[in-house]
């Protein structure tokens, strides 16, 4: 998927960090709790929707503030999407800036656009994700629009099962 694809899922990922903000519990069934990764699932228009997401165990930077901080892997099996992967920063990103996520010493480069980054293609989501079955953690180093640089370390405990779960439950939805 080109460019033009992916700022589409983009904007569409906001949304969807949008309405599940705005969800009530009862509409996010969480599936289970893994090491520090949490799978959850929700209907969005009727159709299911998966997702796993952490929160980094450890933040550097020079910052005075910062809402929430996660990284997600999301399933949507009706868009026929599995495994986008995305970080929230927990700050509006530089804009035209790239963060840089590094696995397992393999680097990734992901586009911005206002608190949210994203791989280019669906081929780089995937890679990610299988490196991501492997490892202890990894990093995402991003710009914010103060010109700050922040690394946040994420753990990778409980990532497969994480990923099992949101994958089974597509299945079932």
């Amino acid at each position: 998927m080109g460019q033009p694809f992916r700022f589409a899922a983009a904007i569409a990922a906001t949304l969807f960090a949008l309405s599940v903000s705005q969800a009530s519990a009862q509409e996010v069934k969480v599936l289970g709790t893994f090491g520090k990764w949490i799978a959850q699932t929700y209907k969005e228009n009727g159709k299911p929707v998966c997702f796993m997401s952490v929160k980094p165990e450890s933040s550097e930077g020079n910052y005075k503030a910062r809402g929430d901080v996660q990284f997600l892997v999301t399933h949507r099996p009706a868009a026929q999407a599995f495994d986008v992967i995305s970080v929230v920063s927990g700050y509006q990103y530089l804009p035209d800036s790239d963060a840089v996520m590094v696995v397992n010493g393999k680097r990734f480069s992901l586009f911005t656009n206002g608190e949210r980054a994203w791989a280019r293609d669906t081929q780089t989501d995937k890679a990610v994700v299988q490196l991501l079955t492997k490892g202890k953690t990894f990093t995402v180093k991003g710009t914010s629009s103060r010109n700050n640089v922040t690394t946040d370390v994420f753990p990778l405990a409980g990532f497969s099962a994480a990923h099992q779960s949101i994958t089974d439950a597509c299945k079932k939805i």
